[in-house]
């Protein structure tokens, strides 16, 4: 056997933080011709596609009590969290959003204590948090010391931060019945999906196809749906069964450090020293809770 099952859910964790940290860059491209709602619903109708070509079979009636954590899964992790997050958006600065949702591997590992008997962060695991975040905070100001506040939309994104701690803890739940990860993946989808449909007319949701004539636009939307929405959201899933729900959530902090080096690459955006020692204590504050940095005992 090459990896353990442990490396190779850390590998994976990895790899699918990779593509996300794409996705802000792809999602970027496409708000000049699309709506946030309207790039979520045909991202995920495009994964949940995606999900059944990988996997042309049918996914049987589980009984009410799982098929309710199945849908709550995919009300927290596809619906809620996105939406929170992209209407925060409209009410405050990308730079709270940014800050307040690395709170997300702290909720994670508050529920895990309740939900999840089993798994309990050492304290090196809260200390890493706070490097992280600390780290967070420097990559996403970048350099602008200046944080305006609207209690609204910082409200939605704490809200979003709670709504994935929930999908992940209901994920591993979820894994510990030895079900298909893709079956599972495309159930939660399809859930999400469905709670999805009554918030398509509240933001004036358009069809409009021909957008996708564009290359632009039907590349980045292929990169978000069948990439960052089926494939990763498998790969997130099977990571969590691997790894557990409150390791495996550290890795969320990468994601905007790989954010900053695409857009310095695609986009020409700036990289100032700030957003260097961030990136510094981010990476310092993941292997201080992964337990690669031992704190010292006195």
């Amino acid at each position: 056997m090459l990896f353990s099952s442990r490396t190779k859910g850390h590998l994976i964790a990895l790899m699918t933080v990779f593509i996300w940290g794409i996705t802000y860059v792809a999602t970027k491209v496409l708000l000049t011709d699309f709506k946030p709602i309207e790039i979520l619903f045909f991202r995920f109708t495009l994964g949940y596609a995606t999900l059944w070509l990988l996997a042309p079979r049918f996914f049987a009636w589980q009984g009410i009590k799982q098929e309710l954590m199945f849908l709550g899964a995919g009300f927290c992790g596809v619906t809620c969290y996105f939406l929170c997050e992209n209407i925060a958006l409209t009410y405050t600065t990308a730079s709270n959003v940014g800050v307040i949702t690395t709170l997300a591997p702290v909720f994670t590992a508050i529920l895990a204590i309740f939900f999840l008997k089993t798994e309990k962060p050492a304290k090196s695991f809260y200390i890493g948090c706070l490097f992280s975040m600390i780290g967070i905070v420097l990559i996403t100001l970048n350099g602008k010391f200046v944080l305006s506040v609207n209690p609204l939309g910082d409200l939605l994104a704490v809200l979003a931060c709670l709504f994935w701690a929930c999908y992940s803890i209901l994920t591993k739940r979820s894994s510990n019945y030895g079900y298909n990860i893709i079956l599972l993946t495309r159930r939660f989808f399809l859930y999400g999906l469905m709670f999805m449909l009554p918030a398509l007319y509240l933001f004036d949701f358009e069809w409009n196809l021909s957008r996708f004539n564009q290359p632009v636009n039907l590349i980045n939307i292929l990169f978000l749906g069948v990439g960052a929405s089926a494939i990763c959201f498998a790969s997130w899933n099977y990571a969590v069964k691997l790894v557990g729900a409150v390791k495996i959530s550290i890795y969320i902090y990468l994601v905007p450090i790989l954010t900053i080096i695409n857009a310095v690459v695609i986009l020409d955006e700036p990289f100032t020293w700030i957003a260097a020692i961030g990136t510094l204590f981010t990476l310092s504050g993941v292997l201080l809770s992964e337990g690669k940095i031992k704190l010292k005992k006195h």
